[in-house]
């Protein structure tokens, strides 16, 4: 053999196999074969994505080799993590584990073959690796130091067979931070801050963007919100809502923090990457009061393919959850409205537009209502982009005083009325039309509006808060605190205006003082928010604290000198003008004008 003849080269080598493979063969030959088989499916998609080539395939072995050594890590960390949670659905005396070594070494490269030391002592390596675990040589251990957030236990020099040198060996900790799969700690329903529903609960964290690029993260996030809004509709399902789930985004939190702060039993999370028009989502399920993952899949799709691929999790989700789909459960949502590459572009551009409306300014708002116009412009046969430019107008109504605010309210319910035209099962586009009607002060049909979202999406916080809020207005204060006593629920972090409007609810019925503790939770979420100030000054004279009183009007005249009692009255829907009356009374003595 000489150097004229074969080509060599410097590689990273990947080596794995499965301990005790002879063992599974005798107890059950076909079963760990079909096992054998899905697994390594599993290590070429990963080798592939991780830009690696498969060498050789023999037995229970895996040979791969790689250009950089940081991708056969990031390659053998990922398939440790999916082996592991497969292997969750396995019964323990059938269990394939595993075992990686990674060397960077010199090889000669024949065809599509590779010979030489660098690939036996990857080989070596593998057999000195825990089961499920990865070992690598110093070579390649001073490759990636300080490149992935892992964490290496030494390990000593190693004589191997065949290799003249020790080794010195390097154990990859994957359990590490930056790492997502983790050994499981059970959650307690003792711990629990609320008690577990009855029916199966679950809570859908945000999507990671495995992506450099931060624009990748409105479909990251919109991924994660068209699961959940594709859940709520389930009526056999608690769902917690977006608000309270993307509390976590960008956290390294315990599964068993999720479930006993949100009091739910499951948890899915997952991740997202975007190469060109091809795009990779992870996924795993988990049963937080056993710690076990109830499935673990990987997914390599076209991107237009996306909305289909978000269906099809879901449905998984229902399955493992909620058992047996009825036809209505399996009716979908994200994909029916958003179809191919163009239907990509309409939901990205909406997932922007809901990031400057929940700004609940007058700027940001601006910002949302031109990109909802472009998207109305871009996608004219998808209701949910006139549902999202309706919802901009009637911010804008909530945001503005006399004549413009008509406008605005007229403007919101022409664009819901087209959405819901198009397609009347869409629940948050009852709710939102309920909630315009109330500004028209025409209560019967927003009562009904509120009912009809309810009715359509079961386990949405939204529609319960927006139901909640119109009965409040209406005179049916009882009625509105069991709405929003709901909607917490389902949203355990609620954003900083509902706090606000239940304690609207609470003051109505003589509870002043939780109403003064929602004002103030809503005033810890929301510090800028005026209303806040206006309501606790309203709230403080019906309680005969009239010095407090004083303060807070103060403060509603430092962050609004301009501020005017008759406009503010304009705003105010109660159906009982004595309501109205005694708000506008009570704020005057505060010293409100």
């Amino acid at each position: 053999m000489t150097s004229e003849k074969f080509k060599r080269k410097l590689t990273a080598i990947l080596s794995a196999d499965v301990k005790g493979y002879s063992r599974l063969m005798g107890a059950d030959e076909e079963a760990t074969l079909r096992t054998l088989q899905e697994y390594k499916a599993v290590m070429a998609s990963s080798i592939q994505h991780h830009r690696g080539r498969i060498v050789n395939t023999a037995g229970d072995s895996v040979l791969a080799d790689f250009a950089s050594v940081v991708d056969a890590v990031q390659c053998g960390v990922e398939i440790q993590q999916v082996m592991k949670a497969k292997n969750g659905l396995l019964p323990e005396n059938r269990r394939m584990q595993f075992r990686i070594g990674i060397n960077l070494g010199d090889v000669i490269e024949e065809g599509d073959t590779i010979y030489g030391d660098g690939v036996n002592i990857a080989a070596r390596l593998e057999g000195l690796a825990e089961p499920g675990g990865i070992c690598l040589s110093e070579s390649a251990y001073q490759q990636i130091e300080n490149k992935l957030p892992l964490r290496y236990d030494y390990l000593g020099e190693h004589e191997v067979k065949n290799i003249v040198k020790p080794v010195r060996v390097y154990c990859a900790r994957i359990e590490a931070e930056g790492v997502t799969q983790r050994p499981l700690e059970a959650a307690s329903k003792q711990k629990m801050a609320f008690p577990l529903p009855e029916v199966p609960s679950i809570a859908v964290l945000p999507f990671v963007n495995m992506n450099e690029d931060p624009k990748q993260e409105f479909l990251c996030d919109g991924i994660a919100e068209a699961i959940i809004s594709s859940l709520t509709r389930v009526p056999r399902l608690v769902v917690i809502a977006r608000n309270s789930t993307f509390t976590y985004k960008g956290k390294r939190v315990k599964i068993k923090q999720v479930s006993e702060e949100l009091g739910v039993r499951y948890v899915l999370e997952g991740s997202l990457q975007r190469s060109g028009d091809r795009v990779r989502i992870t996924a795993q399920l988990i049963d937080a009061l056993t710690g076990d993952h109830l499935w673990a899949e990987r997914y390599d799709r076209d991107l237009k393919d996306i909305f289909a691929l978000q269906d099809e999790i879901t449905v998984r989700v229902l399955t493992a959850t909620a058992g047996k789909l009825t036809r209505e459960e399996q009716i979908l949502s994200a994909g029916k409205y958003f179809k191919g590459k163009q239907g990509l572009d309409c939901f990205l551009k909406i997932m922007e537009g809901e990031k400057y409306r929940e700004g609940m300014n007058i700027e940001d708002n601006r910002v949302a209502r031109r990109i909802g116009e472009e998207a109305v412009a871009m996608c004219p046969d998808d209701p949910m982009a006139y549902l999202f430019l309706g919802s901009v107008h009637h911010l804008d109504s909530m945001l503005s005083y006399g004549g413009s605010a008509q406008d605005s309210i007229e403007k919101g319910i022409e664009f819901t009325q087209k959405a819901l035209a198009m397609d009347d099962s869409i629940g948050l586009a009852h709710a939102m039309l309920g909630a315009l009607y109330l500004q028209k002060r025409e209560y019967d049909k927003a009562i009904a509006e509120g009912e009809r979202a309810i009715a359509l999406d079961p386990g949405g916080a939204a529609a319960y808060a927006t139901y909640a809020h119109i009965l409040h207005y209406a005179g049916r204060e009882k009625e509105a605190i069991l709405m929003y006593q709901k909607a917490f629920r389902l949203n355990p972090f609620a954003p900083s205006h509902w706090h606000l409007n239940f304690g609207h609810s609470l003051k109505r019925t003589g509870r002043l003082e939780e109403a003064v503790s929602a004002y103030k939770k809503a005033g810890q979420l929301g510090p800028n928010n005026i209303f806040v100030h206006i309501n606790l000054a309203e709230t403080y004279i019906m309680m005969g604290r009239e010095e407090e009183a004083r303060v807070e009007a103060a403060e509603v005249l430092r962050m609004n000198p301009k501020f005017s009692l008759d406009s503010f009255a304009k705003t105010l829907a109660f159906k009982d003008q004595s309501q109205i009356d005694k708000t506008v009374n009570a704020l005057r003595k505060a010293g409100l004008k």
